[in-house]
């Protein structure tokens, strides 16, 4: 496999004082081995991540911008996500 061919890769860095892995960019490697070692150098200079997860591009899938409406809809219509839907115990008083 050429250079040129090598499958681009996502790469999300865990910092010290995170809890979440945090997407930083995209890079070219050979493998998940390389792609580590590649994104350590960098997108870490300055020691600041705990952890790396690498993923290859083309395993993510996507939602489309104009599928927003059909995916993100308002609550709305969803009652039971509203307050209202539930009722109180009298024991419990007012919340």
């Amino acid at each position: 496999m050429e250079k040129k061919d090598w499958p681009v890769w996502e790469i999300f860095i865990r910092s010290k004082a995170g809890l979440a892995h945090k997407h930083v960019g995209s890079l070219h490697a050979a493998d998940a081995e390389m792609a580590i070692e590649n994104a350590r150098d960098v997108y870490t200079r300055r020691m600041e991540g705990v952890s790396i997860w690498v993923v290859p591009s083309i395993s993510i899938t996507a939602s489309s911008p104009g599928d927003k409406e059909v995916l993100f809809d308002p609550s709305n219509d969803k009652v039971y996500r509203h307050p209202t839907f539930y009722e109180i115990p009298p024991e419990i008083g007012h919340m």
